[in-house]
């Protein structure tokens, strides 16, 4: 009897101390719909079996040879035994859970998860100006934060950069958040009264990297430890809540936010997972609140991810005919895309991917845009080349410089939908464009900068009876006008077409005169006054108009 006594205590103790250290270190939910939460009671349930197993060997009860040794453990251990079955009580109703929330037999409720809406292209998707057209992806925004943080010698030797890199929109501009965070646990130690001291903005449009530096440092972030690392700080305050993927954010005054988005699961006890509210942390104050999805402020743009708003297309487009046909014939069987990117539609960041076949050909049948601050989707029925078709023709088209296409992002260029990408070269650094014309993607023009391209691509546009050639002249925002001597002038060919390159005395800028459009600089030269209206570009400056 003092044995049992002993040994209960003991699992007790062990039961206290495990429970206590694996909560507060893994941070389960404490919900009967999140997996993770039945392997902590599983496991607590099948600590006693260890512990009384380990206790009977050290005490040479289980191999006296006589008799079997596992009825021996359990025969009037009363609780032994009913850890022992709950044990086994639970994995059976783990199991089960999981199989009735399966595609399996829910492959209808699964294809209702998501609302689709047949979008209209040319209304949907205006033409947008160049300075909203993200320039960079991912992996090369990564390489402008990380020179920019190299520059920033009061905080290189106590911070890095975070890998965040979240896209948004700002100001009605495309740019990627990212926080500063502790360098190591010493570096912490040393700063955590004070905090994260600023983030970085990078804007994918200009390529331009600024260091956000804040009055007030952020006390709550992924990089801190105990109560104010963000995920033990909202488990603590919401320890029911099931958090799916959070991001950080700006308002539009650029005080940080988390962006904590909560998943409830609607098929079973584990599947048809959406998003029923979101928690807004301050990231500086640790200050929440908690908004129901369709309540949350238009300034947030993640509520749900990218990889969730896929899931719910491609289980809609591959369950039409139930789940055996999605894994056996796979007849009528649609899925996107693998890649995908953002695009800004009315101040909202939505994600584009093609919608191909489960068969794998090299052509989708259209595309989907998905918002990620209200879910909605817009499916584009607009066959075509698929992404990765479109980035090896603009690889081709300059294969003499080795350069990689980013991932494509969908444009409207007149009319005409459109992938759009930057090509990069072995440094990730952005040195061309590429256009692609998404129903015929043999139509592809490069050029060493976005406007260039755009013209080049709309002459292709006209010479393949794609579009017809505009009456009017292109309008042109924020025009500057120059005036000064000409001090030096080149004449070069570009795509056919003649090009005078100036500079003034009054400057060093190189200025880019198109003779098509611009006949009299024929009669120019070194030492002659000029005046003209121009718009500025990464390189050269593409005058507009002599007067």
């Amino acid at each position: 009897m003092k044995n049992r006594v002993k040994t209960s205590i003991i699992i007790i103790l062990v039961l206290l101390i495990f429970g206590f250290g694996y909560y507060y270190a893994a941070l389960p939910a404490i919900n009967i719909h999140y997996p993770g939460f039945w392997g902590f009671i599983i496991m607590l349930s099948l600590i006693p079996t260890v512990v009384t197993l380990i206790h009977s060997l050290r005490a040479g009860r289980l191999n006296n040879g006589v008799g079997n040794p596992f009825k021996k453990l359990f025969k009037g251990n009363i609780l032994l035994s009913a850890f022992g079955a709950l044990s086994l009580i639970l994995i059976i109703i783990y199991l089960t859970g999981s199989f009735l929330s399966s595609e399996i037999i829910n492959a209808k409720k699964y294809r209702e998860l998501i609302e689709i809406q047949d979008g209209n292209f040319t209304n949907d998707i205006q033409q947008i100006s160049y300075d909203e057209i993200p320039l960079l992806d991912r992996s090369s925004a990564e390489i402008v934060g990380a020179r920019k943080m190299g520059t920033m010698v009061e905080y290189v030797s106590q911070f890095e950069v975070s890998s965040d890199y979240t896209q948004i929109n700002y100001k009605n501009k495309p740019v990627r958040i990212t926080p500063l965070e502790y360098g190591n646990l010493l570096k912490w130690f040393t700063n955590r009264k004070e905090g994260i001291p600023a983030y970085i903005m990078i804007d994918m449009a200009s390529q331009d990297a600024d260091c956000i530096k804040l009055k007030e440092g952020i006390k709550y972030s992924k990089s801190e430890h105990f109560g104010r690392l963000i995920y033990r700080h909202l488990r603590f305050k919401y320890p029911t809540y099931m958090f799916d993927t959070i991001n950080l954010e700006i308002d539009e005054n650029g005080t940080p936010y988390w962006i904590c988005p909560v998943k409830k699961y609607t098929i079973g006890l584990f599947g048809g997972v959406k998003i029923g509210n979101v928690v807004i942390v301050n990231a500086i104050t640790g200050e929440t609140t908690d908004y129901d999805v369709k309540d949350v402020p238009e300034w947030v743009d993640h509520v749900y991810s990218a990889d969730l708003l896929i899931s719910y297309y491609d289980y809609y487009g591959t369950l039409k005919h139930g789940f055996f046909n999605s894994v056996l014939s796979q007849k009528d069987c649609l899925r996107t895309t693998e890649g995908y990117n953002y695009i800004a539609v009315d101040d909202d960041v939505w994600v584009y991917t093609g919608v191909t076949s489960v068969g794998g050909d090299e052509s989708n049948v259209g595309f989907v845009l998905m918002n990620q601050r209200t879910g909605l989707t817009k499916y584009y029925q607009i066959p075509g080349a698929e992404e990765f078709s479109a980035m090896g023709s603009a690889e081709g088209k300059v294969q003499n410089l080795g350069y990689d296409a980013t991932f494509p992002i969908l444009l409207n260029i007149s009319g005409e939908p459109t992938y759009f990408m930057s090509l990069k070269d072995s440094a990730g650094l952005v040195k061309m464009y590429a256009m692609v014309n998404i129903q015929k993607y043999t139509v592809v023009a490069t050029a060493n900068t976005l406007e260039e391209c755009e013209r080049t691509y709309k002459d292709m546009l006209i010479s393949n009876h794609i579009t017809e050639a505009e009456s009017d002249e292109p309008v042109y925002t924020d025009t500057k006008t120059a005036t000064g001597t000409i001090s030096r002038i080149a004449q070069a060919v570009i795509d056919g077409n003649s090009h005078y390159y100036i500079v003034l005395d009054s400057s060093d800028k190189i200025y880019d005169i198109d003779v098509s459009d611009n006949i009299s600089i024929i009669l120019s030269d070194v030492g002659d006054s000029i005046t003209f209206e121009y718009v500025e570009n990464n390189d050269t400056n593409k005058v507009i108009s002599i007067k």
